[in-house]
């Protein structure tokens, strides 16, 4: 069956935009405060930390990745297998590895965590309270998260470089990218977003739609509530965007010409990630399209700052327990690792800039978490005085698509 505008797709993190539009909406309400503690809201499990203060973790923390809670990916056979358990995911994952409000780190766990908020304080499901407060306003008629409408309804998924139907599989963090909708969907939250036609039944009003557009404390200029934010010859763009290996969405917004651009496709390619800059050009001649970074670049300082430099010993929190973890920077910029008792290794890809190391690292068997497929482990790590504070992520290669799985790791400097 030929798609339509009328098909959805699955659009990934441009779902964020909405869960964040759904907690303006309770916001506007009375029903919750985006300064008060994530923990408030949460019934179950809370957000927690070693190290940090979470009722420093706010709500408004949550919207603009600046929480605390770093990297994470979850994908789950069907809406009801039972690692896709919110619960589950904010007790093994959901540890505040930045100080709160000072690092900005795109958590998908975040805004998953945000849409298990809106169903606590609403007392409905994510989608039913989606589906009332903004779907049905803005008639929005094709979008939903599944299981709410047949997957028969949805386009078919293609990875990008084998191009087989990829097998069906669902978000673990329903608010960071569960949805489906179609491009006429997606079009309609855009004009609603630019103002057009807003009225009483409007999931929100003029000066929260602004808030979510206002790049936000600690994000550097880069993201709002839910979407991106840029200025390109003076113009401000303000763009949710998202994609997988086999899926990509678009929705870029330029309030001062009211225009609206939806993008939907189901697989990804240089192509599609890019039709919405050619787009952008042939409405708008003569605009500069400077390339505006998504998360600032270290300074991949070499050698390393002298602080960095040594060994350090410490201890990877995982669900199992503690892991010994040991690193070894040298003062020419190389690092050795070693986790538990097994072989060590070399990292690679190291950047630092003054106050964070980055790297990563074959992963190996053996460890909570270690899937069954090649990965690797990542580190991004804050330095604190005589200590190096941050994640170990286990995640894919580069260039795969796969989980992306968090642990909080504290070492200290044994020797320099």
């Amino acid at each position: 069956m030929r798609a339509t505008q009328s098909t959805p797709f699955y659009v990934a993190s441009v779902t964020k935009a909405f869960t964040a539009t759904a907690i303006l909406h309770l916001a506007e309400r009375g029903k919750l405060q985006i300064d008060q503690p994530v923990n408030k809201y949460l019934d179950g499990t809370k957000i927690h930390s070693p190290v940090w203060n979470a009722s420093e973790a706010t709500i408004r923390r949550l919207l603009t990745h600046t929480s605390g809670l770093t990297t994470f990916s979850r994908w789950c056979n069907t809406a009801t297998d039972l690692q896709c358990n919110i619960d589950r995911e904010i007790e093994r994952y959901g540890v505040l590895v930045w100080h709160p409000g000072e690092v900005f780190d795109y958590s998908n766990l975040g805004y998953g965590v945000l849409g298990e908020i809106v169903a606590n304080v609403s007392g409905e499901t994510f989608d039913s309270y989606l589906q009332s407060t903004i779907f049905r306003p803005l008639r929005m008629r094709n979008c939903a998260l599944p299981p709410s409408k047949p997957a028969t309804q949805a386009a078919a998924q293609y990875d990008e470089k084998t191009r087989r139907r990829s097998m069906a599989r669902v978000s673990g963090h329903e608010g960071a990218s569960g949805l489906r909708c179609s491009a006429d969907d997606l079009l309609a939250f855009g004009m609603f977003q630019l103002k057009d036609h807003l009225s009483p039944d409007s999931p929100l009003g003029s000066r929260d739609i602004d808030e979510m557009h206002t790049a936000q404390p600690a994000t550097r200029g880069h993201y709002g509530m839910g979407w991106w934010v840029r200025q390109e010859s003076g113009l401000s763009i303000i763009a949710a965007e998202g994609g997988t290996t086999d899926a990509y969405a678009l929705l870029e917004l330029i309030p001062a010409k009211d225009i609206a651009i939806a993008i939907v496709a189901n697989s990804y390619s240089q192509l599609v990630s890019g039709l919405g800059r050619q787009i952008i050009s042939a409405l708008l001649p003569g605009l500069t399209l400077d390339e505006q970074p998504r998360r600032p670049d270290m300074e991949k300082l070499l050698p390393p700052p002298h602080a960095f430099v040594g060994m350090w010993s410490g201890e990877m929190a995982t669900y199992k327990g503690p892991v010994k973890v040991l690193l070894n920077i040298a003062s020419t910029g190389g690092a050795q690792s070693q986790i538990a008792d097994l072989p060590g290794s070399t990292v690679s890809d190291l950047s630092f800039d003054h106050t964070h190391f980055y790297g990563h690292f074959p992963g190996k068997g053996g460890l909570a978490d270690s899937p069954d497929q090649p990965f690797v482990i990542e580190l991004d790590l804050e330095l604190h005085g005589n200590h190096l504070i941050g994640a170990a992520t286990f995640g894919p290669p580069p260039g795969k698509d796969g989980d992306q799985l968090p642990h909080f790791i504290n070492l200290a400097k044994t020797r320099p």
